[in-house]
C-alpha cells in the first residue's frame, strides 16, 4: 500500500476549524458537565426541530476523553421516566455519590399544576435511570421551581439550589433524595445579585445587573488550582473567607449573558462579582452555563443557537477552554465558533460508535434496546469528522462497518483531513433488506498515513433519498 505524507502544517491548519456547537445532530441546551473516571460526560436538554417554544420532552449525554470527539448516549431520561411529569423537560443536572448518580430535573407537574424538581438514579453516568421517588423531590404549584444545580460540599454536605425569578436551596441528605429542614430562598438583593426582584426594584432607578435564571452553584478554586497567575513553585494559598463559592446565573433579562456572585457559605451573604459572557450575537436570547475542570484545563460550556435553523428554541451546546485570573476569579469569556483544542489522541484500532464524532452535516441519531444509538438519516453529501485520530499506531489494511439499508443503500468514502481530502478507502454500503437488518461489511484500504490526522466519513449515493444507516466502525 502507499503511504500517505502530510506536512504538520497543513493538517494544523486543516484543525482549525468550527468545532461548537460540539453536537450538531440535534438541538441541545442547558449543559451540565460532570467528570467521571477520566471521561467528561455532558447532560444537556433536547429542543425539539422546528419548535416555536420550549417544547422538551426529554433529556441527552454525550460524553469525550479528548474534547473534540464526542460520543451521543441517546436519551436515557424522559418526561416518560416520571409518572407525575407532562411537559417541559428543562434544565437538569447529574452528579456521582457512593457509585450512584443522581439526575436532577425539573418538569411540569401534574400534581400541583406547576412546575417541579424531581430526581433520577442510576449505576452509571449513562444508566439506565429510574425515577428515584415516584414522585417529585420538591413541588408548591408554583412555576419558579426550574433548573436545578447540585453540589457536594468539602465537608460531605451536598446542595442543591434552583429558581426563576428568585434561588431557592435545599440542604440534601446523605441519600441526596430526601433533604433536611425546609427550602429556603437567598434574599434577593441589589448587593448579592446586582438588583433585587422585578416587584423591589424601584422606578426610574439604573441596576447594574439581575439574577434570572439556571444558577449554577461551585466551589472557588484555590491558586493551586487556578492555572493563569499562579507562578510555578509558589505555595497554595486558602479560598477567601468571603468567596469560598461562586453561583453563575443568567442574567439581565431578555436576551441574557452570564454573571456571577460569590459567598463564604452556600447560604451566603452573596455579593455579586460581574459578568463572565457578556451579551453577544449567540443567536440565542437565553443562555445557560456549567464549568468543570478535566485533565489539567478548565472548561465553561454554554448554549447558541447557531445551527442551521436554530435560534431561541433551538439553541446548541458549546464550550470554550479559559484560564482563571491569579486570584481565583474568572476571566471574561467570549464564544467562539472554534471551540477547543484536543486534550488526546483519537485511538480508531476497536470498535467506534459511529455515533462519536466531532463534527457532522445533515446526520442523525437514534436508538432502540437492541442496537442502542446509531446514525440515521443519512443522504449524499453527508459527512462525520472526527478530530485528531492517531492512524501512526500500526499499518492500516481494512475499514469495517455495521450498516443497514432499506433499499439502495450507498458508499462510505474514507478520507483525511478534509472532504476533499485524500481518499484511503471506500466501502460500498448494499441494499440490506430493512433499515434494522444490520450487515457487517469490510473493505479493502488503497493507502495508509503517517501520522494524526482528522478523519472523514463521507456519505455517497443517489441524491435525495435517505441512504443507510450507521451503527459502528473499526481500522484493522
Amino acid at each position: 500500500m502507499r503511504r500517505l505524507l502530510l506536512s504538520a502544517a497543513c493538517v494544523a491548519a486543516m484543525g482549525m476549524q468550527a468545532q461548537n456547537p460540539f453536537v450538531q445532530t440535534w438541538f441541545t441546551s442547558d449543559p451540565a458537565p460532570m467528570v467521571h473516571n477520566d471521561r467528561m460526560y455532558v447532560y444537556t436538554g433536547h429542543d425539539e426541530d422546528g419548535a416555536d417554544f420550549f417544547w422538551m420532552q426529554e433529556w441527552r449525554i454525550y460524553s469525550t476523553d479528548d474534547m473534540v470527539n464526542w460520543q451521543d448516549h441517546g436519551s436515557p431520561l424522559a418526561l416518560e421516566s416520571f409518572s407525575w411529569a407532562d411537559d417541559r423537560a428543562w434544565a437538569a443536572q447529574c452528579i456521582e455519590r457512593n457509585g450512584k448518580f443522581y439526575w436532577y430535573i425539573c418538569a411540569h407537574s401534574k400534581l400541583s399544576g406547576g412546575m417541579a424538581i424531581g430526581v433520577a438514579v442510576g449505576d452509571t453516568p449513562t444508566g439506565p435511570f429510574r425515577d428515584a421517588l415516584g414522585k417529585p423531590l420538591f413541588e408548591n404549584g408554583s412555576w419558579d421551581h426550574i433548573d436545578p444545580t447540585v453540589m457536594i460540599d468539602d465537608d460531605g454536605q451536598a446542595w442543591l439550589m434552583w429558581g426563576n425569578p428568585r434561588v431557592y436551596y435545599l440542604k440534601l441528605n446523605p441519600d441526596m433524595i430526601s433533604y433536611e429542614g425546609e427550602v429556603g430562598m437567598l434574599p434577593m438583593t441589589e448587593e448579592a445579585f446586582g438588583s433585587p426582584v422585578m416587584k423591589e426594584r424601584e422606578a426610574g432607578k439604573t441596576y447594574k445587573d439581575s439574577y434570572v435564571e439556571g444558577p449554577w452553584l461551585m466551589r472557588k478554586p484555590t491558586p493551586a488550582t487556578a492555572q493563569a497567575g499562579a507562578k510555578k513553585g509558589k505555595k497554595a494559598g486558602k479560598r477567601g473567607a468571603d468567596d469560598r463559592y461562586y453561583l453563575l446565573y443568567a442574567a439581565g433579562g431578555v436576551p441574557e449573558h452570564i454573571s456571577y456572585s460569590k459567598a463564604p457559605t452556600p447560604t451566603g451573604p452573596w455579593t455579586y462579582v460581574g459578568e463572565i459572557m457578556p451579551l453577544c450575537d449567540t443567536k440565542s436570547f437565553t443562555n445557560h452555563c456549567g464549568v468543570a475542570d478535566y485533565k489539567g484545563h478548565s472548561y465553561f460550556f454554554y448554549h447558541t443557537g447557531k445551527l442551521p435553523n436554530g435560534g431561541g428554541f433551538g439553541r446548541s451546546v458549546a464550550v470554550e477552554e479559559f484560564q482563571w485570573n491569579a486570584d481565583g476569579t474568572f476571566p471574561t469569556i467570549m464564544p467562539t465558533d472554534e471551540g477547543v483544542k484536543p486534550v488526546g489522541t483519537f485511538n480508531p484500532f476497536r470498535r467506534v460508535e459511529a455515533e462519536t464524532m466531532a463534527f457532522s452535516r445533515g446526520i442523525k441519531t437514534e436508538q432502540n434496546d437492541q442496537i442502542g444509538v446509531y446514525v440515521t438519516d443519512i443522504h449524499n453529501g453527508d459527512y462525520i469528522k472526527l478530530q485528531n485520530v492517531a492512524l501512526d499506531r500500526q499499518p492500516l489494511h481494512t475499514f469495517t462497518a455495521r450498516v443497514a439499508s432499506g433499499l439502495r443503500g450507498g458508499a462510505i468514502e474514507v478520507r483525511l483531513d478534509s472532504l476533499g481530502g485524500p481518499q484511503i478507502g471506500r466501502l460500498e454500503v448494499p441494499g440490506t433488506g430493512g433499515w434494522e437488518q444490520w450487515q457487517t461489511l469490510t473493505a479493502n484500504l488503497t493507502a495508509t498515513a503517517n501520522g494524526t490526522h482528522d478523519l472523514y466519513f463521507c456519505f455517497v449515493g443517489r441524491k435525495g433519498p435517505k441512504l443507510f444507516n450507521f451503527d459502528w466502525w473499526e481500522f484493522k
